[in-house]
């Protein structure tokens, strides 16, 4: 049992993403009936990432549609919901956090959800046409300037930015993706799986430019023109997507007396202090497995954020996730467990690559550490279960 936090009569979530929200939403079924805080940078009530990338740029969904709550289910929540407030600091022993406003709210436990912020490129705010994509006003933006344009260069080919060069392309937009790496998602996938993701974007009509670093950009009148590569050359662009990866909100956390480093830094139960705790993107806790770890997907959000729920009403409960994540992309459905290395040994068990159907398992040292599934979920699930009671035995 956790006695620094068993009899906490108010709770302080700082940050209203899905993270935040899980956390808020857990405690209430929990049984939590103190009083409940959620403190949001940005002005919209909670909602969903994982649909910007793809229904909300695509235009199948509007805007509305990623709420993660109707109105009257936040209000059920019995939850003060602060918003368009971002926190700017905190005083960690009296549980203290300033905003922007001025508001200084203390609780008898914190949970940081602060979330990630996206990496720019030298010269990108200068010019017009050139965007990233976190947040819910970033997708309105963008999808904006491509119902606009004809040529769309996106720099990074990780797993956000495969998927907006997949939509924008299915969009009918001219589309080039770059990046430094040899295929799209090679550091997620593994370069057999990465390959083939290549020869789906490459056959859909995406102009793949991998394999070279971006020196910076051409502009003409204030709005940008081109992409230029390491190499001297330069890829025509109306818009431009940088989509290079995201860095933990802990600017805030600075002078509070916890430990940041990539990320606020926890324990085995997700704690970085007495009273406070992270999830989310932004927290970089002890795994049992994988050491201090850091996840950016949709579905740790959710599992951590009941674990935290449950550590602050006194339980002692360890996060030990298998890591999972998905990505739509084209006709590819793709589902990963487990954390793949380029290393790995790899072995297709169900369908087969060619065809765009199969199950693959990821081997390290003789010992199961992933499965990667292509549209077929139902044997991904099943490849599973012997990762799990590989990682958990």
């Amino acid at each position: 049992m956790n006695r620094e936090t068993e009899n906490v009569s108010s709770v302080l979530v700082v940050g209203a993403a899905a993270a935040g929200l899980t956390t808020a939403d857990a405690l209430r079924r929990k049984g939590f009936d103190g009083d409940l805080t959620v403190l949001g940078a940005e002005t919209h009530p909670p909602y969903d990432r994982p649909p910007l990338s793809k229904q909300v740029l695509s235009g199948r969904w509007e805007a509305e549609r990623t709420a993660l709550r109707s109105a009257e289910a936040l209000a059920k929540l019995d939850v003060e919901l602060l918003l368009g407030d971002p926190a700017v600091g905190l005083d960690a022993a009296e549980r203290t956090v300033r905003t922007a406003s001025g508001r200084e709210l203390r609780a008898g436990a914190i949970v940081v959800a602060t979330g990630v912020r996206p990496r720019r490129l030298p010269g990108q705010d200068g010019l017009s046409g050139v965007h990233v994509l976190r947040t819910l006003d970033d997708s309105v933006a963008l999808r904006a300037d491509l119902l606009a344009a004809e040529r769309l260069v996106v720099v990074g080919e990780g797993v956000l930015g495969s998927e907006i060069a997949a939509t924008a392309r299915g969009m009918g937009l001219d589309v080039t993706l770059t990046g430094p790496l040899a295929a799209p998602m090679a550091a997620q996938l593994g370069p057999e799986a990465a390959a083939a993701l290549g020869g789906l974007h490459a056959g859909e009509g995406v102009r793949l430019r991998l394999g070279t670093a971006v020196d910076g950009f051409v502009g003409d009148a204030g709005a940008v023109s081109g992409v230029r590569l390491a190499t001297g050359e330069v890829l025509p662009a109306d818009v431009v997507v940088v989509a290079i990866g995201a860095d933990p909100v802990t600017d805030w956390l600075e002078g509070s007396g916890l430990k940041v480093e990539r990320g606020l830094v926890c324990d085995s139960r997700c704690r970085a202090a007495e009273g406070i705790y992270a999830v989310g993107d932004v927290a970089r806790w002890e795994h049992p497995e994988y050491g201090l770890i850091r996840l950016e997907n949709r579905t740790n959000a959710g599992e951590q954020a009941m674990a935290v729920a449950d550590n602050i009403l006194g339980g002692d409960r360890a996060y030990r996730p298998v890591p999972y994540f998905w990505t739509d992309q084209f006709d590819a459905k793709i589902h990963v467990h487990g954390v793949l290395s380029p290393d790995d040994e790899v072995a297709v068990v169900e369908g087969d690559r060619a065809e765009r159907r199969f199950v693959q398992l990821h081997h390290r040292d003789g010992r199961p550490v992933g499965v990667l599934g292509w549209n077929l979920p139902k044997q991904t699930r099943q490849h599973r279960k012997a990762l799990v009671e590989s990682l958990t035995r």
